[in-house]
């Protein structure tokens, strides 16, 4: 039986308590027009990046050793955060230093990637205030929200949204506790913002039991939705089509071997289109990677530095 590792690292969420606000400017950085990747037969492959430590440019350092194509299809930064104003009594998107960092940055941390054909998502989770996904008070609030959201990509030339709720504390700050039309709203709106762009579901907390509301069900406005918990096979209570669920989830360098492969082997055995890997780190992992690429794509993988 596999350990259930807690999805996250602590220590990665208070680090985003010292965070400033989302400042909206005029300029917009598009996202660069990425070259063909090499193609490759098999699940898409994902890999966050906790950005306090590491370098997003580390996912594009993995290539495989058939034919060439990129390890991972789908990098995350993690993560900014949902705040709370306990003065205007809303939320609000915030990022630490180093979030700042990587997005003002973005044409030497993220356009690499993108041109390798890599796309870029932005992860966002709560942050201890009171604030998540699942409590706004309002559909203007949480249209209010997914403005934020689909203007943060836009202006940095993202490829999309990771929503993760986790550490919300709701009920912090005077705020409310969960509720059913909240995260609906959210992800309604967001979608109508940003029809192209990926939205992917961290599959963990109130928001995700809370899909459905006033006769609308958003879960296929969903691209991707996954298992929060490393090191383990649950398939995501979300009614998405096997080619959008990853029901495995790794931490490289935590997860065995072993373990990763056989979680792999089984993406693959019951016809699943997803593989989320957790905190891929400057260190040579190819054995690491390379335990889940030759069950995923038949083929070793290639660290270039």
């Amino acid at each position: 039986m596999f350990t259930l590792v807690r999805s996250r690292a602590r220590r990665a969420a208070l680090a985003l308590s010292a965070v400033a606000a989302l400042a909206f400017g005029t300029t917009t950085m598009t996202s660069a027009t990425a070259a063909p990747a090499p193609l490759k037969q098999g699940p898409t492959s994902v890999a966050y990046v906790e950005v306090n430590n590491n370098s997003m440019l580390n996912v594009g350092k993995y290539t495989l050793a058939n034919g060439g194509g990129n390890v991972f299809d789908v990098a995350v930064i993690f993560a900014a955060n949902i705040n709370y104003d306990t003065g205007t009594k809303a939320a609000y998107l915030s990022f630490n230093e180093n979030v700042q960092r990587v997005l003002d940055n973005a044409a030497t941390e993220i356009r690499p990637l993108q041109q390798k054909g890599i796309k870029v998502v932005l992860s966002v989770l709560g942050n201890h205030q009171g604030a998540g996904f699942a409590n706004f008070p309002s559909q203007q609030a949480a249209s209010a929200f997914a403005k934020q959201l689909s203007d943060t990509v836009t202006k940095y030339g993202l490829d999309g949204i990771d929503l993760d709720d986790e550490y919300a504390e709701y009920g912090n700050n005077g705020t409310g506790q969960p509720n059913d039309s909240s995260f609906v709203h959210l992800v309604t709106a967001l979608r109508a913002n940003m029809p192209d762009k990926i939205i992917s579901l961290y599959n963990i907390g109130p928001a995700a039991t809370r899909l459905s509301y006033g006769g609308v069900d958003v879960s296929s406005k969903f691209d991707y939705a996954w298992n929060p918990y490393y090191g383990s096979w649950q398939v995501p209570g979300i009614a998405l089509p096997k080619s959008k669920l990853s029901p495995a989830a790794v931490e490289i360098g935590r997860t065995s071997q072993s373990t990763a492969a056989d979680l792999a082997r089984r993406t693959v055995s019951e016809g699943y289109g997803v593989y989320l890997t957790y905190n891929l780190d400057g260190a040579d992992r190819t054995a690491d990677v390379s335990a889940f690429t030759r069950e995923l794509y038949g083929s070793d993988a290639v660290y270039t530095p």
